[in-house]
């Protein structure tokens, strides 16, 4: 996570700005309200402690979907409320805080910072779009960007990685639009403008699938694996949870492209000058440097740490001592933490370490509160018997029984509240009650909170739905109703697609 991205600024419409403005200033009301009159309301049914909670949650989710507060402070909010009125003693309350996913978000952000700071996402992004088979032709321009752009995103945050890839598409735009001219002998650019909207929207949404790939591609994943671990007993590790992202993200993402391709076409096979262009790009980074190489090293032993338990659990099996032993010693976060170290031992450029601890604060410390204060409440409302309640009530609704019924549920619900809110705020809100759930109807909750939180990171349709569809928004390129109908076409391919990967891939996380 990065928070020194130069992002663009937001376009939104004048129906658009003052719906936001509704939005947040609706919180000032509502949220009071709601907590008010959910700590009068008789409920019987409830410990004390999980009726304060249940207000307490309520409140939170408010001020969430509202985001009247910056929503890291109103997580740390409901872990304070949750001390003052006493739900548990503080060292209970604030002890998710240092969970070990914790360090995992820490330790990869700071990575992710040298990645960036040191421009290595740029140098990939370049050597793939100036590959020989790309060319100069349009639809294959859109193909590699779009995979670059899903690759990298599932190693750093996918804001980042839209920033990152908004610049380079903005670049080509502009080449196509502008020293492309006179392609047809008449000075006016051949290019069909509707390609300029598949680029854009390829930016973000093959971000936000990209971050499906790995356990640290977007902060919902961890949010999830952390949920389950707690409150299922469930571990996925890393390379297994790649084992179903991967898939589902290289499905997903040749959804998006066909389509993209096919709606927005460029109009013409191929635009002499831009293979030129991507080459002059790529020459201006220039060699590589001694930090760059140094922050190479750090990220691929990363990765290496990552999947070698996985790698021991196919050979010799995950009940083996080596197996356990590795696993103990080197977990993901601990795996995170000695990579990002690397980068304060390696060398990096004029004398200076790979990275600073002046560079290395810049990640964005309001996710790992955000995770934290939401955990906090998930844990809590577990401890209490909230959550156990709040499945039984659900579960009496559903029309349908049964562990693919919920699965179903689990991923519309997720991919609802990801269109309303966050993507993270969605994670927080819907796993740990998909879990509870689960418990309540005596089935095995893997699939369900798995779904719910690979969904949690869909949600296309509108420009405040992420932060990388607000970015593309701001290129002026995209048509808010396109954007309605390519998003919702990505939606529902998206439930599809995880729907059908969960239940099908899921006994191999077994």
């Amino acid at each position: 996570m990065i928070t020194d991205a130069v992002i663009p600024m937001e376009v939104l419409s004048p129906g658009e700005l003052r719906f936001e403005r509704v939005r947040r200033r609706a919180g000032i009301f509502v949220a009071p309200a709601v907590f008010i009159g959910l700590l009068l309301l008789p409920m019987p049914g409830l410990k004390p402690e999980a009726h304060r909670l249940a207000a307490i949650l309520a409140t939170v989710v408010v001020l969430w979907v509202t985001e009247t507060l910056p929503m890291p402070v109103t997580a740390l909010l409901g872990a304070a409320l949750a001390v003052i009125l006493r739900v548990a003693p503080a060292r209970e309350v604030f002890a998710p805080y240092a969970d070990p996913l914790m360090f995992l978000f820490i330790g990869a952000f700071i990575l992710a910072q040298a990645i960036f700071h040191h421009r290595l996402d740029r140098r990939f992004a370049y050597a793939v779009l100036s590959l020989p088979w790309v060319g100069a032709r349009p639809s294959r321009i859109l193909l590699a960007y779009g995979a670059v752009t899903a690759f990298i995103s599932g190693w750093i945050s996918n804001t980042a990685t839209t920033a990152m890839m908004f610049g380079i598409g903005m670049s080509i735009l502009a080449f196509f639009f502008g020293e492309a001219r006179g392609v047809s002998g008449k000075g006016v650019s051949v290019i069909n403008p509707r390609y300029a909207t598949g680029l854009m929207l390829m930016t973000a949404f093959a971000a936000s699938i990209g971050g499906l790939l790995t356990p640290i591609g977007s902060p919902p994943n961890i949010i999830g694996l952390g949920f389950m671990r707690e409150m299922a007993d469930i571990e996925i590790s890393f390379f297994r949870w790649m084992m179903i992202g991967a898939p589902v993200v290289i499905v997903l993402f040749f959804i998006l492209f066909a389509y993209l391709n096919y709606l927005s076409p460029a109009g013409v096979k191929e635009v002499p000058g831009s293979r030129e262009l991507i080459q002059r790009l790529r020459i201006e980074l220039g060699a590589w440097t001694t930090a760059q190489r140094s922050t190479a090293a750090a990220f691929a032993i990363t990765i290496l740490l990552w999947i070698i338990p996985g790698i021991i659990a196919l050979t010799a099996g995950d009940r083996s001592l080596l197996y356990q032993s590795v696993n103990r010693s080197m977990p993901e976060g601990v795996a995170a933490l000695v990579g990002a170290m690397l980068l304060f031992v390696f060398p990096g450029n004029d004398g200076e370490r790979a990275i600073t601890w002046r560079e290395a604060v810049k990640i964005d410390w309001g996710v790992v509160l955000l995770y934290g204060g939401g955990f906090a409440l998930g844990v809590l409302s577990f401890q209490t018997g909230l959550a156990e309640a709040i499945g039984r009530g659900l579960t009496s609704m559903l029309p349908w029984q049964g562990e693919f019924a919920l699965l179903v549920a689990s991923v519309l619900i997720a991919v609802l509240l990801s269109e309303a809110t966050s993507n993270t705020a969605a994670a927080n809100m819907i796993v740990p009650v998909v879990i509870s759930i689960a418990t309540a109807a005596g089935v095995d909750p893997l699939q369900p909170a798995l779904g719910a939180t690979m969904a949690a990171s869909l949600g296309f349709m509108l420009p405040v739905s992420t932060p990388c569809n607000a970015i593309v928004y701001g290129s002026g390129y995209i048509p808010l109703t396109r954007m309605i109908r390519y998003g919702l076409l990505l939606d529902i391919a998206g439930i599809i697609v995880i729907i059908a990967a969960v239940r099908l891939l899921s006994p191999l996380l077994r």
